[in-house]
């Protein structure tokens, strides 16, 4: 197994499902169908038919929320259970079913589950609480990365690239100077990172309400879940006048494998309503502030590492380590330990 399940990954952002459409979607090299029904509730279906493996998605919902098979019209139930054939005496045949993964919608994202169905707990779900559309302004974006999702996640959690990698956006020559400190939660981990006395990018300057030049301090708190979800929490306040008289913007980063060498990357910015009645036009020019930078400068180098790696193990080429790649390392030793674990688990079962 190449994956942890035993985990939730994101499948998409909720407006990206809606009633009457199918969309097709390769998460953890699996096919997915996803759809709502006429209830508006979410489902997953593995996206072939038991039939002749025609995909699903390119069938259609019906009114009554069934899904139905474009080749011979077959219809799914949101359980993958086929409940009609229109074919002889409409005898449905024992094995006319799909499976069926588990969703459960939060925040504006629908999570999917790929373990046992009886231990999906929601309970697990990582909180993005402050993306949620009720107490924040938010703007989503979506990047198809062909690179490995760890790389993506290694990229966040040592946000010390940001000086060398973006320094006319999200970079300052004092981001080396930073003071670092790793936190374990549980299986959580959390980078937190503070600049101290740097002066803004324009674009930084803009984003956190302070004037052109400014010195300024930063807070770069970033939370990794098990396998890839990541929630950075960015504060800028005037040099000395401390976190609280600032203001923050979160942005989740949220990565799931499509492949081995590809990622879905989900990423948003959020700010509290509580900071004014503009904050959507605010939200919605950050978002599209880091679009340029993301999609130009983090995913190229991306994918150039990715190439560079091939289909090698990363632990296989002895990467180098410093102290920046504390957080990372300790991500990705959980990672590896929880995909260890739900092999056994698999391997018992067996």
């Amino acid at each position: 197994m190449t994956y942890a399940t035993s985990v939730w990954y994101m499948a998409a952002w909720s407006d990206e499902i809606t009633i009457g459409t199918l969309r097709h979607r390769k998460l953890l090299d699996q096919d997915l169908v996803l759809f709502r029904d006429d209830q508006g509730r979410a489902h997953a279906l593995h996206d072939r038919c038991p039939h002749r493996f025609a995909p699903l998605h390119l069938g259609n919902c019906t009114a009554a929320g069934t899904l139905q098979c474009k080749y011979h019209g077959l219809e799914f139930d949101s359980q993958g259970q086929c409940v009609h054939n229109p074919h002889g005496n409409g005898s449905i045949p024992r094995n006319a079913r799909v499976r069926s993964y588990p969703l459960v919608e939060r925040h504006g994202i629908v999570w999917a589950w790929f373990g046992e169905p009886e231990l999906a707990d929601p309970a697990a779900i990582p909180d993005y609480g402050h993306a949620d559309a009720a107490t924040a302004w938010v703007a989503r974006r979506y990047l198809h990365v062909k690179a490995n999702y760890v790389l993506e996640t290694d990229n966040i959690l040592d946000l010390s690239h940001i000086q060398y990698l973006h320094p006319s956006t999200l970079g300052t020559a004092a981001v080396s100077q930073a003071q670092t400190e790793v936190v374990l939660e549980g299986e959580t981990v959390w980078c937190r990172r503070t600049i101290r006395g740097e002066t803004p990018s324009p674009f930084l300057a803009r984003n956190f309400g302070l004037a052109p030049g400014e010195p300024a301090d930063r807070w770069l708190d970033v939370r990794w879940d098990a396998a890839s979800s990541l929630l950075l929490l960015v504060s800028m306040s005037a040099a000395g006048a401390g976190r609280d008289r600032g203001r923050t913007i979160a942005i989740p980063h949220i990565f799931t494998p499509e492949t081995r060498t590809t990622t879905h990357y989900w990423f948003a910015s959020a700010f509290s309503r509580a900071d004014g009645d503009d904050g959507q036009a605010r939200a919605d020019a950050h978002v599209e502030g880091l679009l340029h930078p993301f999609a130009t400068e983090d995913m190229p180098m991306l994918e150039a590492q990715q190439s560079r790696m091939g289909d090698a193990d990363f632990w296989s080429l002895r990467p180098v380590l410093m102290a920046t790649d504390a957080a990372a390392v300790r991500a990705r030793r959980l990672l590896d330990t929880r995909i260890q674990r739900d092999n056994q688990a698999v391997a018992l079962r067996a």
